[in-house]
């Protein structure tokens, strides 16, 4: 990455303007043509360097109120799958396997979103049923201390 790509991913990480020309806009702002904005952040996503471009959702403000972090005890060697099985639930904004100590045998996590403690024991359920996976504990969340985008440059 030059110091150019690096500038757009700045732009980028900041609203996008509301005008009727935004890749316009931003462009001039940097101090290039559209055209050249445009094929770097195509450039960008072929190489996955951003995975998509949208809107921050507060998804506190959309009515997903419920949310929990599953934590979930699986054998290393069945991680990937679990993983992979997990990642398919569109309720499953986050899920890493992680490292942890040997009296906390939970090592994947997955942060659960619902609308309701209802839903929220049926997204369990499905996800103990999809994976197999017995061993688990619900982390609800209490109260949202931080929460941000990163910002990389």
């Amino acid at each position: 990455m030059d110091v150019l790509d690096r500038e757009i991913i700045k732009a980028l990480q900041g609203d996008i303007p509301l005008s009727s020309r935004p890749w316009q806009e931003i462009a001039e702002n940097i101090g290039i043509k559209e055209e050249e904005l445009l094929s770097r952040i195509r450039k960008f996503k072929e190489n996955g360097i951003i995975r998509r471009l949208g809107a921050v959702v507060r998804h506190n403000k959309a009515g997903f109120t419920v949310n929990a972090m599953l934590a979930l005890q699986v054998e290393e060697s069945k991680a990937d799958e679990a993983g992979l099985k997990l990642a398919g639930f569109e309720e499953i904004s986050h899920c890493y396997l992680r490292k942890v100590p040997e009296d906390f045998p939970y090592n994947l996590f997955a942060m659960v979103h619902a609308s309701s403690e209802e839903e929220l024991a049926g997204i369990i359920k499905r996800i103990v049923e999809a994976t197999g996976i017995n061993e688990y504990r619900v982390l609800r969340s209490l109260r949202e201390m931080k929460k941000v985008s990163m910002t990389y440059f």
